[in-house]
């Protein structure tokens, strides 16, 4: 058997103190009790505290522990029985019951939704009940119940009203500030789709083109490897060399997408990370291809500048991917040629193709896709497809020739 320490029960009286139907009893409570005392000591009435005065008090008080549900019921139940009081000549005096149901009602956020029946209601029963004072104590016209009506009924109102709009501000505030939270959460997630796309691409381009190169060599070693060993020698270091840079390019990627990328799992810094190639390193993939059997002819028009990096990761990627897949689908030899504009960077890269048929301008695979897809995040283009005998890809990116570039 447990016993209850002081503590606990400390405890659950506190809670209870703090529950809303304790708080509005104890509301109803002490307005019964003030009531009463006005009845008790009015030197106005005509009758005596009795227990009709009080059965009527409790029933202008006790309502209020109602009146979350129904706050207008209870403002009008207690404004009838505080009337009743004062027409039968108890001299009620301030009406403590009405005033404080009305306080409630006008700080209740359901009475905005219906103001025009809570406004009937709440002028018709201060109607009623200046009324019915007036006739148990003024012969003459009510100035002063109409006059304390308008102060004490008219204050409470303002006073709630203002209590209200104060809630219904913090609440916008609040819900600006989850609907804030929601579309930066939104713009996080769009922030990293976009960055789990970009590694997506730049991992099948260097995969695929290291593939690509990696596979010819081999083929070409393995074709050569009785007759000329010097050459699978350069063809196996070659493969070495692609790899390890395929390796490298791959772990800066996935390292991208790691919390506190750089760090050792000791603590240690790793050093910085180097930067994606870019169009700086267009003669040395060229110069690649070239040993794994394409070739390439390259062609620099126009005075070469700083491009921003994003222009400059993009332009190297799809001309990576264009070699790759000329190396893959035609027949050894590719025409590159990359123009610097004064508002633009050109990239035409042009390859004889063994297949025939209708020209086409879109690709099923990743590749041309994922290159269409890194121009247009530029605001750029890119058209490719076979026209006639041969397959061109023809970019468009913008490079304004005073942008900085960022490195």
């Amino acid at each position: 058997m447990s016993l209850a320490t002081p503590s606990n029960e400390a405890s659950s009286i506190g809670r209870l103190a703090r529950s809303p139907a304790a708080q509005d009893g104890t509301v109803a409570a002490v307005a019964f009790a003030l009531t009463l005392v006005m009845l008790a000591g009015a030197h106005s009435s005509t009758r005596a505290l009795d227990p009709l005065a009080g059965l009527l008090a409790a029933l202008a008080c006790g309502p209020l522990v109602a009146r979350r549900r129904a706050p207008l019921g209870v403002f009008a139940l207690c404004t009838a029985a505080s009337a009743t009081l004062d027409g039968l000549g108890y001299g009620l005096g301030p009406p403590f019951g009405p005033t404080i149901a009305l306080f409630y009602l006008a700080a209740d956020q359901r009475t905005r939704d219906r103001l025009r029946q809570t406004g009937s209601v709440v002028v018709g029963m201060g109607a009623i009940h200046v009324g019915a004072a007036a006739a148990a104590e003024y012969p003459s016209f009510p100035t002063i119940p109409i006059l304390g009506a308008v102060i004490v009924w008219g204050g409470a109102w303002i006073i709630g009203d203002q209590l209200r709009q104060r809630r219904q501000r913090l609440s916008d505030l609040q819900e600006r500030a989850r609907q804030t939270e929601r579309e930066m959460a939104r713009e996080r997630q769009l922030a990293v789709a976009q960055e789990r796309n970009r590694i997506a691409r730049d991992l099948h381009d260097s995969a695929a083109h290291a593939i690509n190169v990696i596979l010819v060599q081999a083929a070409g070693a393995r074709l050569l490897q009785d007759r000329n060993p010097a050459a699978v020698r350069a063809a196996l270091s070659t493969i070495e060399d692609v790899a390890r840079e395929t390796i490298a390019e791959i772990d800066r990627l996935i390292g991208g997408l790691r919390d506190g990328a750089g760090a050792c799992a000791n603590g240690a810094s790793a050093g910085p990370i180097d930067p994606p190639a870019g169009l700086s390193s267009a003669a040395t993939l060229a110069e690649r291809h070239r040993a794994a059997g394409l070739d390439v002819e390259l062609q620099l028009q126009g005075a070469p500048r700083p491009l921003p990096a994003g222009v400059d990761q993009a332009a190297y990627r799809i001309l990576q991917e264009s070699l790759t897949n000329a190396a893959r689908h035609g027949t050894g030899q590719a025409e590159v040629r990359i123009t610097y504009r004064p508002q633009e960077l050109e990239l035409t890269i042009s390859n004889p193709t063994a297949l025939t048929g209708q020209d086409e301008s879109t690709d099923r695979g990743y590749g041309i896709l994922g290159m269409r897809e890194r121009a247009q995040l530029l605001g750029g283009s890119l058209h490719a497809g076979r026209h006639g005998a041969r397959f061109h890809v023809h970019a468009r990116l913008p490079a304004a020739a005073g942008e900085p570039a960022r490195r």
